[in-house]
């Protein structure tokens, strides 16, 4: 691959698309939102490598892509609501099962914003079955008590935090919540590695939800996210990313 092009940021892709052959490389995020998903499926076509993977980027930016890719690893009884008759299959289902109070994820949101707990998945078909703007969105059994942890992976680099909120069920830090170091398990680390592989991060920002039973369930994944609690700064954390990007691009 030593002849092959390496196109870096989102502007240089924009810039010389035309360019792009078979063997090539781009390294970055698609910023075109609207075109995103078209474009990186367009550079599979062509051969064209992305790092990170198509595959990471749309997962990136969807909690309810999430949900329906990873759902292997996610709590038990999560799914992707995309249309009424969704939710209204969840709300029987539900029910047969005991699930009283649910958790609803909209999709692109971040920091909390598009939480939301409801008392029972009947209420939540009362208030939204109505609205079709609020689909799709990713629901799922409400948990009080676990232990959240963030969890950052690059390369070797790895380290891990709680999250807690004694005056709300949002653990997030920009909605209040607080931090504290959190040593990972081998069974952990080995857990999230496996959600890396199965979705094509090449390194990661896992929100984990860990039961006193010791059950391990992921709440979301990202390529990028808030660094409040952790002890590794940003410019240092970009610098290793870019560096694993490189190494990839390059074929090392």
């Amino acid at each position: 691959m030593s002849d092959a092009k390496i196109l870096r940021g989102h502007r240089e892709l924009m810039r010389r698309y035309a360019e792009l052959e078979a063997g090539d490389a781009f390294i970055g995020q698609v910023g075109e939102k609207h075109i995103r998903q078209a474009l990186l499926i367009d550079c599979q076509a062509r051969g064209v490598r992305c790092y990170p993977s198509p595959l990471a980027q749309c997962l990136h930016h969807s909690k309810s892509a999430q949900a329906f890719v990873l759902k292997e690893f996610l709590l038990p009884q999560t799914r992707v609501i995309s249309r009424r008759s969704d939710l209204l299959a969840a709300v029987g289902e539900y029910g047969k099962a005991g699930i009283g109070a649910v958790v609803t994820k909209q999709d692109h949101m971040h920091c909390g914003h598009g939480v939301r707990l409801w008392e029972s998945a009947e209420l939540l078909y009362s208030l939204m079955g109505l609205d079709s703007e609020a689909f799709p969105f990713v629901l799922q059994p409400f948990l009080a008590d676990f232990t959240d942890v963030r969890v950052i992976i690059a390369g070797p680099y790895v380290e891990a935090y709680t999250r807690s909120n004694p005056d709300g069920f949002r653990k997030n830090l920009s909605a209040g919540g607080m931090s504290a170091p959190y040593r990972l398990s081998s069974e952990e680390v080995e857990f999230c590695r496996r959600i890396m592989d199965r979705a094509g991060f090449p390194y990661a920002h896992i929100d984990l939800h860990i039961l006193e039973d010791g059950g391990i369930y992921m709440s979301e994944i990202a390529l990028n996210g808030g660094l409040k609690g952790a002890a590794i700064r940003r410019p240092e954390l970009d610098q290793i990313k870019q560096d694993i990007l490189e190494l990839l691009a390059k074929g090392a």
